[in-house]
């Protein structure tokens, strides 16, 4: 009789109210466009609507740091990049808020394992003919990315210095202009997403060299891994995933988190994200804590030789 009369956990109460997740970027972000295609799952499985609130600037630290001093309920989550997390503590002078110490992590959304884009005006056709043309080319080629600090750039200056090839960074607003510039040859390397890139391919106007990912990317299977080619371990994809404020109660980050691992683990969300070029996540809080903290140890380390630092 006293277990029938005992209050129910506190989990089956919750939520009782919309879930409000901030996205710290513009709309139409790799982040956007995988929540998207999970947000209805999410919201059946939970009861409640799951409501997108774009907060952007500072590259993602506005929001992410909203996110940061909200109410540890369970009911404002941010939904952020892996620079969010593990690089941006690193790379900001003045960042007003600590990701590893005043968020909690709630679950990997998704992979997106990162392409090594060729223009095709580079007179290589794997990675051993790259290497020693760009080392050749020292101090004279050009690599982008889609900001100062992201995942591409570090990727792409540490392949740059495992070649010895000195290569330029110029930074772009976004990945469809790093694009369009590797296509007129104004840089000649590009790291980034499936998505981004595949497009071209057919027609010729950029080459995927490489996937920095364990296994080859079922929609581009003729593209090898970095591994396979003898490229160095320095190119690293990114990742987007949930977190919450810091005392959010643990049931609450395990309810959603087990919601957010059922709709990941539906066979339509899959094919959606294989299309898009995403690695759907299945890591529970403490799998994707332990990534934080190694994917920190590793970046402070990059970002320290990089000498990169920005102003929040």
């Amino acid at each position: 009789m006293s277990a029938i009369a005992a209050p129910p956990p506190a989990w089956a109460q919750y939520p009782d109210h919309p879930i409000r997740v901030v996205l710290p970027y513009a709309p139409g972000a790799a982040g956007d466009i995988a929540f998207r295609q999970i947000q209805p799952l999410l919201e059946k499985r939970l009861g409640q609507p799951v409501v997108l609130d774009y907060k952007t600037g500072a590259g993602g630290n506005i929001g992410a740091q909203e996110v940061a001093r909200a109410k540890p309920d369970g009911y404002t989550l941010v939904l952020g990049a892996a620079n969010n997390f593990v690089i941006n503590p690193f790379l900001y002078r003045k960042l007003g808020f600590d990701p590893l110490a005043d968020l909690v992590p709630v679950g990997k959304l998704a992979d997106v394992p990162a392409f090594i884009y060729l223009s095709t005006q580079v007179p290589a056709s794997d990675y051993a003919q790259f290497a020693q043309y760009a080392r050749e080319q020292a101090g004279k080629l050009n690599y982008g990315s889609p900001g100062m600090g992201t995942t591409p750039h570090l990727s792409g200056y540490r392949l740059s210095k495992a070649m010895g090839a000195n290569m330029t960074h110029i930074a772009y607003r976004g990945s469809a202009p790093g694009v369009q510039a590797l296509i007129a040859n104004e840089i000649q390397l590009y790291i980034g997403g499936y998505s981004i890139g595949a497009a071209y391919m057919p027609q010729r106007k950029v080459r995927a060299l490489a996937v920095a990912a364990p296994q080859r990317f079922a929609g581009l299977p003729d593209v090898p891994t970095a591994a396979e080619i003898g490229m160095p371990d320095v190119v690293r994809g990114n990742w987007w995933g949930f977190a919450a404020p810091k005392d959010t109660p643990a049931d609450r980050v395990s309810r959603f988190a087990g919601a957010l691992h059922d709709a990941l683990s539906q066979p339509q969300v899959r094919q959606a994200y294989l299309a898009n070029g995403f690695v759907p996540g299945q890591d529970t809080p403490a799998e994707f804590g332990a990534i934080w903290r190694e994917e920190a140890r590793q970046w402070q380390s990059v970002v320290r030789e990089s000498g990169v630092v920005l102003d929040n």
